[in-house]
């Protein structure tokens, strides 16, 4: 039997299109293909995973797909920069055990960046590189209107602990973290007196200037960044409201409705002002970002690959 010649021009145009298709799928397995582990970590009230939902939504996935080896740091929801810094220290020691790596490339969310830094400013030997993805490196000030409506020592400061220390206690069980909390503690962390006095002592990666960019290398590890500077994403998504909301209190300063534009700087700096909030940073809520931006999950394989490219 004769083809129509239509069938006959659908059948090679999709040998076309396969051919077309092959190169990217090549070069598509080991594009995050990084020559050290990647070790995701957390931000505030963060966690590595609830009933089987990460915090990191979709990322790792995204990352694996390419040939990275990702681990998901586990470090108390509510604590210090220091404290999560040590238990996050520890993890890496385990990623380094099971891997058998000399170093790991580090990527922190909001607080998880300044977690990440202290990593690295006290064990440089053991970190690659260090991505800060929307960290307040100068403070937020969402964090300064939270500690100056919660004096220290008032009985309001009190009782918001103990609600926010039950809620802190609750992620971590569900998550079976079984880590010390500290809600006070974090907030302090987060202020830009805080962040002042955590930059005293850390200051790798920081820029001289508010707005500027920081050393790209020093002690051997890489330094990045990126950020967004939007509130309102995605009609669909519950929490567009409440950073909308949080974001009102920078006035002018472009945000995230958590953190400032140039607060977020760190090393090289990738963009600082993608449309994607605090959240969206991070892929959440559940994948409800805006379309018409580059998607959090491509990012962070970006920047995998950018890693990869440098040798780490």
């Amino acid at each position: 039997m004769t083809k129509h010649p239509f069938s006959r021009f659908r059948a090679a145009l999709c040998a076309c299109l396969l051919l077309l298709t092959l190169p990217f799928t090549a070069s598509a397995a080991g594009y995050t293909q990084t020559r050290y582990p990647i070790v995701l970590v957390h931000g505030l009230f963060g966690f590595d995973s609830i009933a089987g939902i990460p915090y990191f939504y979709d990322i790792p996935d995204g990352l694996v797909s390419g040939g990275a080896r990702v681990f998901l740091a586990q470090v108390s929801a509510t604590n210090s920069n220091e404290v999560r810094g040590e238990q996050l220290l520890a993890q890496v020691r385990q990623v380094m055990a099971i891997t058998g790596a000399t170093r790991v490339n580090l990527i922190g969310h909001s607080q998880g960046g300044l977690t990440a830094r202290y990593v690295a400013a006290v064990r440089p030997d053991l970190v690659a590189s260090v991505t800060s993805v929307g960290t307040p490196h100068r403070g937020s000030r969402v964090a300064d209107l939270v500690r100056n409506i919660l004096p220290p020592g008032s009985v309001s400061e009190s009782v918001v602990r103990d609600v926010i220390e039950g809620v802190a206690d609750l992620i971590d069980t569900v998550s079976n973290g079984n880590l010390p909390q500290n809600p006070l503690a974090a907030l302090d962390a987060l202020t830009t007196p805080g962040t002042q006095t955590f930059n005293s002592r850390y200051p790798a990666g920081l820029p001289s200037t508010s707005c500027g960019s920081g050393a790209a290398r020093v002690n051997n590890v890489a330094y990045y960044s990126w950020g967004g500077t939007a509130r309102y994403t995605n009609f669909y998504d519950i929490s567009d409201a409440i950073l909308g909301a949080t974001g009102s209190v920078f006035g002018n300063e472009e945000n995230d409705g958590l953190v400032g534009r140039c607060s977020n700087h760190l090393g090289t700096i990738i963009a600082d002002n993608y449309f994607q909030n605090h959240l969206d940073e991070v892929d959440q809520v559940f994948g409800l970002v805006s379309p018409f931006t580059t998607n959090p999950v491509t990012l962070f394989r970006n920047q995998a690959n950018r890693l990869r490219n440098a040798g780490y």
